[in-house]
């Protein structure tokens, strides 16, 4: 199952990048740690990803695949470029701005020209035909943030490396509620059916 989801993130970067529209969608909210699990699934290094969530808000379901592949890119490059055998961390607070989820890493840090190219890479989005080089992560994040609206920042990591920080604005932003089993489904529709009818 891990090599599936690898490789359908492969196959989605590609599908991003030739401004496609990948096969997953959701037609429900995605609760935000589905959202976080769903990511850390995607990457080769996923035991050394550490999730930090109190809340229950869920990103709606049209926008939860995109967001999903987005934190999966963030948190495979902070995986790549951190010694092997430290953690990643990913923290998500709801703000009233939004959502933020913060990707952390212990490595060297990005140099001054490393971090103009990477919010380069954000801010200016690409397409396969348009891509300088061979590595297509921060030019997804930068296709789905044009896509969504996401705001993505990069900053020094508390933890000596780099920190991404990925705001989900309110508009994309809803309450988490636990779906009901099939039968009592049935049953809550056919009492809003009879309070309709009576109404």
């Amino acid at each position: 199952d891990h090599n599936v989801s690898r490789t359908g993130r492969l196959a989605d970067a590609f599908v991003t990048l030739a401004r496609g529209r990948s096969g997953r969608r959701w037609n429900r909210p995605i609760g935000m740690e589905s959202i976080l699990r769903g990511a850390q699934g995607r990457i080769t290094a996923y035991r050394r990803v550490r999730l930090h969530y109190t809340h229950r808000s869920a990103v709606v379901g049209y926008a939860a695949e995109g967001v999903i592949q987005v934190l999966a890119e963030l948190m495979d490059n902070a995986a790549n470029f951190s010694a092997n055998g430290t953690d990643v961390n990913v923290y998500a607070q709801e703000e009233d701005s939004g959502v933020t989820v913060t990707v952390e890493d212990s490595g060297r840090g990005l140099r001054q020209r490393e971090r103009r190219a990477a919010e380069d890479y954000v801010d200016r989005p690409r397409t396969l035909a348009t891509l300088p080089g061979l590595r297509m992560g921060l030019a997804v994040v930068g296709a789905l943030a044009d896509k969504y609206g996401l705001q993505v920042s990069f900053r020094p990591s508390a933890r000596g490396g780099t920190g991404v920080v990925v705001l989900i604005p309110p508009h994309l932003v809803t309450a988490y509620e636990v779906p009901l089993p099939p039968r009592l489904q049935r049953e809550r529709e056919e009492e809003l059916a009879r309070e309709e009818e009576r109404a």
